[in-house]
């Protein structure tokens, strides 16, 4: 009945090799639905949390896509609309349409990943559980967490805390949903 009003719980670490040991012993004693906060990178970490999502990268690419056909699009339309026979030159000179085409391609190019980012991550979001825990305000400073969400299908809340304090936590905080 508690795991149904848990988000999950959160343990504490002092270090990120800690973490990491901590992370890949979790994951090869089978759970899945991991996360981790860390006040700066730590290598190897995605790898371990099995994070391999490239949304963001092709959403660049359609984006810079998008763009450059939109600009093709609208300078095509526009010339075709507005014919304009200046000293016998071609009306769909491409060569005059690069600028637009290059500049919108940059711009759509990074708004679609951006916003995209946004999207994914249901960002705004005015809550997210994991900041009520009472230690993860020291995640930006010098303090390492992992947590095992809830919905993982070996999540216990006794069990999982006993496991994460055998595995080197410093401190095991049920966080509620």
């Amino acid at each position: 009945m508690a795991e149904a009003h848990a988000y999950g719980l959160l343990a504490e670490f002092d270090t990120p090799e800690a973490l990491l040991d901590a992370a890949r012993r979790a994951r090869e004693d089978g759970y899945r639905d991991l996360d981790a906060f860390t006040p700066f990178p730590v290598h190897g970490l995605a790898e371990v949390l099995d994070i391999r999502d490239t949304r963001v990268l092709w959403l660049g690419l359609a984006g810079g896509g998008f763009g450059f056909a939109l600009a093709l699009l609208m300078q095509i339309g526009t010339n075709w609309s507005y014919p304009l026979d200046v000293g016998g030159r071609p009306v769909y000179a491409l060569s005059a349409f690069a600028v637009i085409a290059f500049e919108l391609t940059v711009l759509f190019a990074a708004l679609f990943p951006a916003i995209g980012m946004l999207a994914l991550n249901g960002l705004p979001r005015l809550n997210y559980p994991v900041f009520a825990a009472s230690r993860f305000h020291l995640a930006s400073r010098d303090r390492f967490f992992l947590c095992v969400r809830a919905g993982d299908a070996r999540f216990d809340p006794e069990q999982t805390a006993q496991y994460l304090g055998r595995i080197g936590a410093r401190t095991v905080e049920l966080v509620p949903a």
